[in-house]
């Protein structure tokens, strides 16, 4: 289904250029029946939104119940007279990247939405933490969206040939490549590998907002320099941003995530340790735990070298977080139905005492 929007394209001005397709058109079909217009949200501040339409940038409240983020597909009421432009309506997300949220409740926050590549930016300039990539890994897999690792300031490290071997051993069957916006290494391949809505997330520090600067081929995000004591930088990108790339597609810069808390993120793991998820279906018992049983092929794997005990040590303990995560979304969405239904049930008691009392 084709929409009468300036979308195709050849409008590389129109929003083509920020994602728009054919999918989307049908998808948007009865809001544009109702007089609403497409728009992308590029950026979410205190309440309202930045986002793009076919008539250019605009600032808009959002209806009551509403929570988009940078990346959403939105149903936007043109403001008319004095009234603000409003978002009323969000499309259905293709993928969305989330995180435990920051208050460490049962509710995810949602980091970006209709993302198709991540770029996970990791610094070399101290010891990669690859505990720290698979966590970002597993968010990343389970977004939906294709992973890609960037080795970050490859010209401060020790040995970038050692930290690339360590990487490809936590990020298997993903593209890694080792970078440096100071010599130009690796930003070219880098850059073939970025399709459609691109993320970079990564710690504070790591050079995201330098490399993002590099791939939009101007000084468009600030950057920041890194404290000497502890090698960590200072939040310079303090918001989701959404910026076309000169090569085709946008880019999302997000602020350093000091924390990344696993939510619902089982196929994410999964796809992270495949190859110990592969190795547990040969255990003798199908709910092996991999701690003590006999006939575990998991820790023969580790008893023969085949499988680092690192990896293993990691694999538990994001998997111990993810079930606790989940655990608490379970006996919340359990209170939420709890209160519905005692909501419903006052609900009847008072229909019934006004009944008797009309009698």
């Amino acid at each position: 289904m084709h929409s009468s929007h300036s979308t195709s394209s050849s409008d590389p001005s129109g929003l083509s250029a920020h994602g728009w397709d054919e999918y989307l058109a049908a998808e948007f079909a009865d809001h544009e029946a109702a007089g609403l217009l497409p728009a992308r949200v590029v950026g979410v501040d205190r309440g309202q939104c930045d986002a793009v339409t076919e008539r250019g940038p605009v600032r808009a409240a959002t209806d009551r119940g509403l929570e988009p983020v940078t990346g959403d597909w939105a149903a936007l009421l043109p403001g008319e007279a004095r009234q603000e432009p409003r978002l009323v309506a969000l499309l259905p997300r293709r993928t969305a990247i989330v995180r435990s949220s920051a208050a460490r409740d049962s509710r995810g926050q949602v980091l970006a939405a209709n993302v198709d590549t991540v770029v996970l930016a990791v610094s070399l300039a101290g010891a990669l933490d690859a505990g720290r990539l698979e966590r970002l890994l597993a968010l990343a897999w389970e977004s939906g969206a294709r992973p890609v690792v960037a080795l970050t300031k490859t010209d401060r490290a020790a040995d970038p040939a050692a930290a690339l071997t360590e990487a490809a051993a936590a990020a298997p069957g993903v593209d890694i490549v080792a970078t440096s916006a100071v010599t130009g290494e690796g930003l070219a391949e880098l850059t073939a590998l970025l399709t459609g809505t691109v993320v970079l997330l990564g710690q504070s520090g790591a050079g995201k907002s330098t490399l993002a600067n590099t791939l939009l081929g101007e000084e468009v995000l600030a950057t920041g320099e890194i404290r000497e004591q502890d090698g960590k930088g200072r939040h310079t990108t303090v918001r989701r941003e959404l910026i076309p790339l000169p090569g085709g597609g946008v880019l999302i810069d997000t602020p350093g995530l000091r924390g990344v808390g696993l939510h619902d993120a089982a196929e994410g793991l999964g796809q992270v340790f495949a190859e110990i998820e592969e190795l547990a279906e040969e255990c003798r018992f199908g709910d092996c735990g991999h701690e003590t049983e006999p006939g575990c092929a998991v820790l023969a794997a580790v008893e023969s070298g085949a499988l680092p005990a690192r990896r293993l040590a990691s694999y538990r303990k994001l998997l111990r977080e993810n079930a606790w995560a989940a655990s608490r979304t379970d006996a919340r969405l359990r209170a939420e139905r709890t209160q519905r239904w005692k909501e419903i049930i006052r609900h009847q008691r008072a229909t019934y005492r006004f009944r008797d009392q009309q009698r």
